[in-house]
């Protein structure tokens, strides 16, 4: 069974938990992935053009959509999101990416678009180019919104006041913001920002790039609270984003985890649990996690 969703501004509907694809580059490794993902009742893709795996994504979607029989989805029953690379602001190139990306994908549409980073690449983050390049990359998706070939459109990493230079001139409200977003990680004002504004939250990192399992950050509660539901801490975890209204895209290569982390539905957390941040605010990249954003700061 196909999770539940949510309803975006636009009216669009977007599953509540989708399957991510970060690192994930293998041809094969991908089909195993979304086949597997899809096979569990997974609706949503995500993707990126730094991912480097869109050409993957689109072959696997292409077999899912030729064997009914065995999937039982037809494209409008999945969505996928995949996001401009800081390479590619402004008008111009952020037009040019998404076309490619629809060529890549092999799809008529994608269903959403993010702004990956509110930088541009080998742009010094003082430079006054990274605002014109926000604002020429969010036209270029706002036109390619009313052609049809994005139903929905959004930002990623950007903060506070990002949003609000972006909704200073947009015709559009950005209808997801995906950020960085677990109990090591809980930003109040992001988050009662975008409920103000009616921007759904998409949440990565969701296991705290895995600071919240191996005992780098120990939190024993977490333990605890998956004994109760007789669970995993990373289903806790995800039902933790769920129950903050946050769309969740888990990641994994393993069949057996893609299919555990789909029980986060199954569960209740009570309010006490699903209280604000545990521990203050750590993004992943603050201990020389993987990889260091290119953000525009200023």
């Amino acid at each position: 069974m196909a999770p539940d969703c949510y309803t975006l501004k636009n009216g669009v509907a977007i599953p509540k938990i989708g399957v991510g694809t970060y690192r994930i580059k293998d041809e094969d490794l991908v089909d195993t992935v979304i086949t597997t993902a899809i096979r569990q009742g997974y609706r949503l893709i995500d993707t990126a053009t730094v991912y480097k795996n869109e050409s993957a994504i689109g072959k696997a979607l292409r077999s899912v959509f030729n064997d009914y029989s065995t999937y039982g989805v037809t494209r409008s029953d999945l969505f996928v999101v995949s996001k401009l690379a800081p390479r590619d602001q402004g008008f111009n190139a952020c037009y040019n990416a998404v076309l490619c990306s629809l060529d890549k994908l092999g799809l008529e549409y994608i269903d959403l678009y993010l702004i990956h980073w509110p930088g541009t690449q080998k742009v010094p983050h003082d430079s006054d180019k990274n605002r014109a390049n926000r604002q020429g990359s969010w036209q270029a998706l706002e036109k390619l919104q009313t052609e049809g070939k994005l139903r929905s459109i959004g930002v990623s990493n950007y903060t506070v006041q990002h949003l609000s230079e972006l909704l200073s001139f947009a015709n559009l409200v950005p209808s997801v913001l995906q950020v960085e977003f677990h109990p090591l990680h809980y930003q109040p004002e992001l988050v009662s920002y975008c409920q103000t504004h009616g921007i759904q939250l998409q949440a990565y990192s969701s296991l705290g790039q895995g600071e919240l399992l191996d005992g780098s950050v120990p939190i024993p509660t977490l333990d605890r609270i998956a004994q109760r539901h007789r669970c995993s801490v990373p289903v806790v975890l995800l039902r933790w984003g769920l129950q903050h209204n946050a769309v969740v895209i888990p990641k994994s290569t393993q069949p057996a985890r893609i299919k555990e982390n789909m029980t986060c539905i199954n569960i209740e957390l009570s309010s006490a649990v699903t209280g604000a941040g545990l521990l203050g605010q750590s993004q992943v990249w603050d201990s020389g996690g993987p990889r260091s954003p290119p953000v525009d700061r200023q």
